[in-house]
């Protein structure tokens, strides 16, 4: 068999690459003018190292720069999906449910509002739940829960827990319309403090701890 030299091995083409994913140039010009479908845009999340390694799988010799130049050149960018779970389960819409703190985010004093969210976190060992309560005089977060459910025990305990600490009930306590806040126990251990709810789909209601999760 012959041999080739290092140096005339035929350099990969972009329009090469874009063949070895399976799109030509002008069908991703194409795409790129109409905007890709979903099933496309899920097949071509990979920024330049995983390309790399793909091609390279493939047989091409191809280094992370060159690939990224190529990418430049097609103004083709990575985008990160961020591993998602559900965090609020069977939300309540009931119209019962009013919005009391309506954005005013700026209370005169400490212990008027407070505001309880929960959030994920992705693991190697799956999702884990944070849920946090801040004082919105402070904005800091003055009691918190990690735990791997969403079971609504875990936001009683912690709402005693913060009681306990800071030996003081707010006027009001805001939250999202999930089950564990508009639960029988969140009900009976929020007794004398008046419940807020956002909006459906509308995190602007809870900002200051939705900014402070994000």
């Amino acid at each position: 068999m012959k041999e080739v030299s290092e140096n005339s091995k035929q350099k990969p083409t972009v329009a090469g690459m874009l063949k070895r994913i399976g799109l030509s140039k002008s069908g991703y010009y194409r795409h790129k003018s109409k905007g890709l479908s979903k099933s496309k845009e899920r097949q071509h999340l990979y920024g330049a190292p995983k390309i790399t390694a793909k091609l390279r799988k493939m047989g091409i010799q191809i280094s992370e720069r060159t690939v990224g130049k190529y990418m430049k050149e097609l103004k083709i960018r990575a985008k990160y999906c961020k591993p998602f779970t559900v965090t609020t389960r069977d939300s309540n819409l009931n119209n019962k449910l009013k919005n009391t703190l309506d954005e005013q985010f700026n209370p005169e004093a400490p212990d008027t509002i407070w505001c309880i969210d929960t959030t994920y976190i992705p693991t190697k060992e799956g999702f884990v739940y944070l849920t946090s309560i801040m004082d919105l005089f402070s904005r800091r977060i003055i009691s918190w829960d990690l735990s791997t459910t969403l079971e609504t025990t875990n936001i009683i305990s912690l709402i005693n827990k913060v009681k306990a600490t800071r030996k003081s009930n707010p006027k009001i306590i805001h939250s999202d319309r999930g089950s564990q806040f508009t639960s029988k126990e969140y009900c009976e251990i929020t007794a004398g403090i008046t419940r807020s709810y956002s909006k459906k789909a509308y995190p602007w209601d809870n900002a200051c701890i939705e900014s402070f999760h994000a």
